[in-house]
């Protein structure tokens, strides 16, 4: 029985480590999620300031004056 129960212990060591690491994943996976969101979030703020600042920019009016320097 010394082999079966060492084999047990061993086992129930393995578990836990494992829940033990798959709970640790959950946490990062978590914190990666939550940083994505934030990132979405800041994406979307950018691109309404982009189209709020050229209102022709939706129509794809785009003038080649516009990318002339100023120095010319």
């Amino acid at each position: 029985m010394d082999g079966l129960e060492a084999r047990i212990v061993e086992l129930e060591i393995q578990t836990a480590l494992q829940e033990d690491l798959i709970g640790s994943l959950n946490d990062t996976v978590a914190k990666m999620q939550q940083t994505l969101d934030l990132q979405q979030a800041q994406l979307r703020l950018l691109y309404q300031r982009i189209q709020d600042r050229s209102p022709g920019a939706e129509a794809g009016a785009h003038q080649p004056a516009d990318d002339v320097p100023p120095h010319y």
